[in-house]
């Protein structure tokens, strides 16, 4: 699976991107793993383990880079996508980092994927001057180019991501009560942080259980009746899939029906809805950046169509209603937009220039309104979000767009 070399046109008719670019460099600069004809990459994704479901997303970006391929790579150059899977393991992740930076000598890690994983490799990349670019989760840490300048992220932070759910609940749920399941490590901690400053004053109040669990474990089904038992009319779940999909099947079976708010990275329909059960998962809330791919209203839409197509011809082992396969295919073509912006300046060093003057940049299957939008000393590159409900078939949109 590779990526290189010229403007992407994702359709004939379809601008992706409405963004000057930056002049080619006269003299050639190259990086570890690039060459006239190739650039290697690197990526790390559980394609095994408690977070397998998020796989679709790596073969998808992998799907992509074979269409670009197909259509000549990136400046001429086509792209040798080398992913390797972690099982969601730190340990894993951080053999499999040195395996990509100091064996495959690779030019980046792209898109590694989870909060465990990427903090396990984080101080390593950095050491080592090796981009960890484009991380796949919303811990605030990716945020930091004072003390980590090679590690970006890309979707909202989860702190950001609790405080929206908090404003909703003070705005919606009169008194409410509110128990939280959260991953035991920085993005489940990240999200009770997120929702405890939302609530402000009141979250001391309001918070009256909260459990955690690790990744390890088989269910999280003891938690759940706990949290039943604290007599809580709300739910938010800082889960990865597998343990929202759990914990939305438990909650329904033992008659317990709070208002339930679930992260943005476990809100697939068939990755976790569906396994949960349509019924049981009905009234589900979460923030969203990209459009549904189980939503009707898109159907017509030409990004959805380009996408839809793209699907059939490059990856059709993936499920059209599986929204981490639209999560993937956004992810490579922002890559492979940035390897454009470089031109034959293919150093790691310009990676990152480019990588953090980025403005206004609009993908495909992003909600409308939502854009890119980085900085040197801004690492965060979506501040932007929509709200929306699951009906017990689809996701749909409520309120207007929500800004950071």
């Amino acid at each position: 699976m590779n990526l290189s070399g010229r403007t992407l046109t994702i359709a004939a008719s379809l601008a992706a991107f409405a963004v000057a670019v930056a002049p080619a460099n006269a003299e050639k600069k190259y990086g570890p793993g690039v060459t006239d004809a190739e650039i290697k990459i690197g990526n790390i994704n559980p394609y095994s383990g408690p977070a397998s479901a998020y796989g679709a997303i790596g073969r998808a970006i992998g799907a992509y880079f074979d269409k670009v391929n197909d259509e000549g790579g990136v400046n001429g150059r086509k792209i040798k996508y080398v992913s390797l899977d972690d099982g969601y393991s730190p340990p894993k992740a951080m053999e499999q980092a040195r395996r990509l930076v100091e064996q495959d000598q690779v030019l980046l890690i792209f898109q590694s994927l989870g909060t465990p994983s990427n903090t396990a490799i984080q101080k390593y990349m950095n050491e080592k001057k090796v981009p960890q670019l484009f991380v796949a989760t919303g811990a605030t840490k990716w945020d930091d180019p004072k003390h980590f300048p090679w590690t970006m992220g890309w979707q909202p932070s989860y702190q950001a991501e609790g405080r929206i759910y908090a404003k909703y609940i003070l705005n919606n749920v009169k008194d409410a009560k509110i128990a939280v399941l959260y991953q035991n490590d920085d993005y489940g901690k990240d999200y009770l942080q997120g929702l405890r400053d939302g609530l402000g004053a009141q979250a001391g109040k309001l918070i009256v259980a909260e459990k955690s669990y690790e990744t390890s474990d088989p269910t999280v089904d003891s938690q759940i009746i706990a949290l039943k038992a604290s007599g809580a009319d709300t739910l938010v779940l800082a889960t990865t899939p597998k343990f929202t999909a759990q914990a939305i099947r438990k909650t329904f079976d033992i008659d317990w029906h709070p208002t339930r708010f679930i992260a943005q990275l476990s809100a697939s329909v068939t990755g976790v809805l569906e396994p949960a059960g349509p019924e049981r998962s009905k009234g589900v809330m979460a923030v969203s950046i990209l459009k549904s791919a189980s939503d009707p209203q898109w159907r017509d839409d030409p990004e959805y169509q380009v996408w839809a197509a793209f699907m059939r011809k490059y990856y059709p082992k993936g499920d059209l209603a599986d929204q981490l396969t639209i999560a993937g295919y956004s992810y490579a073509v922002l890559f492979a937009e940035v390897l454009r912006r470089c031109g034959d300046n293919l150093t790691r060093e310009n990676l990152m220039k480019v990588a953090t003057h980025l403005e206004g940049v609009r993908l495909p299957m992003l909600l409308p309104g939502i854009t890119l939008n980085t900085s040197p000393n801004d690492y965060n590159p979506i501040k932007q979000w929509r709200l929306q409900r699951f009906d017990g078939h689809k996701w749909e949109l409520l309120d207007g767009l929500i800004e950071k």
